[in-house]
């Protein structure tokens, strides 16, 4: 009893050098962990939990009378909700994270792999496909905002290079990022159906040879510039009231030349 006491009292009496006061009168934005991973709980449009894991990049701001902000407070808060975390839990994880640190503003990325079984085309092979998803989201003071950021692998075919060829056409595996803000909830997989409904063809984990046949068929015969793409994909989501904000962006991995090509649109609703 008596030794348990000591410790109590020793442990009362480290200086907290991070609490200390800063002299500089400088306010840094952001300041926590990057890149630490744990396990989440993502539920599907089916109504399915998948079991993945994510790397979590949690910040505050710190004010400029202090002197440093407490790294552990991060992690004691991932391992408080152990496996419980979840797309509904992210926005009070932004409450938690402020409070606890005694900060007016906290920020949080979480970014994990989704995954989707796919059929493919013509003989119905199924397979999985992951994409890359990141929820971002800040509280500042009592407000909280949010926002869903995925990437969608899948083909696009120049139209120039169709057009003056007398056979073929080069086509390249591109990546369409899409970074929404909405004011209700809006599932991951809508918005990858939006974007491989736009695409010149969508990409399969696994392709039997008349599915193969169909998938470069399917390209040829609707050719997109990445100009094409973005603008396509924008006008599906200009038409969805739930969408408050947006950035479309495009990245062709250009299989003719040693860059690639890239285009992206910004949108704001006026309310």
């Amino acid at each position: 009893m008596l030794e348990t006491e000591t410790e109590s009292h020793n442990v009362n009496e480290i200086e907290d050098v991070q609490g200390s006061p800063d002299t500089r009168n400088i306010t840094i934005d952001k300041v926590g962990v990057k890149d630490l991973r744990h396990p989440v709980r993502i539920q599907d449009r089916s109504g399915h939990d998948q079991h993945t894991v994510a790397n979590f990049s949690m910040y505050v701001e710190l004010p400029h009378n202090f002197k440093g902000t407490h790294m552990s407070r991060f992690v004691e808060i991932l391992s408080r909700h152990e496996r419980e975390i979840s797309v509904q839990s992210f926005r009070s994880m932004l409450q938690e994270t402020r409070d606890h640190l005694d900060a007016g503003t906290s920020h949080i990325e979480m970014a994990f792999p989704f995954f989707l079984e796919k059929a493919a085309p013509i003989t119905g092979v199924k397979s999985l496909m992951d994409y890359q998803v990141t929820f971002v989201g800040e509280a500042i003071d009592d407000e909280v905002s949010t926002e869903v950021r995925v990437v969608v692998p899948v083909t696009s075919l120049c139209p120039c290079s169709k057009k003056i060829s007398q056979y073929g056409a080069h086509n390249q595996r591109s990546h369409v990022t899409v970074s929404v803000k909405s004011k209700a909830f809006i599932w991951i997989e809508e918005i990858i159906d939006i974007v491989e409904q736009e695409a010149s063809c969508e990409l399969y984990g696994l392709l039997k040879r008349p599915d193969e046949k169909y998938v470069t068929e399917r390209a040829y015969e609707n050719p997109k510039f990445v100009e094409d793409m973005v603008r396509d994909v924008a006008g599906r989501l200009n038409s969805d009231d739930r969408i408050l904000k947006y950035t479309v962006e495009a990245e062709n991995f250009e299989s003719i030349h040693n860059h690639s090509a890239y285009a992206q649109i910004n949108f704001s609703r006026d309310l």
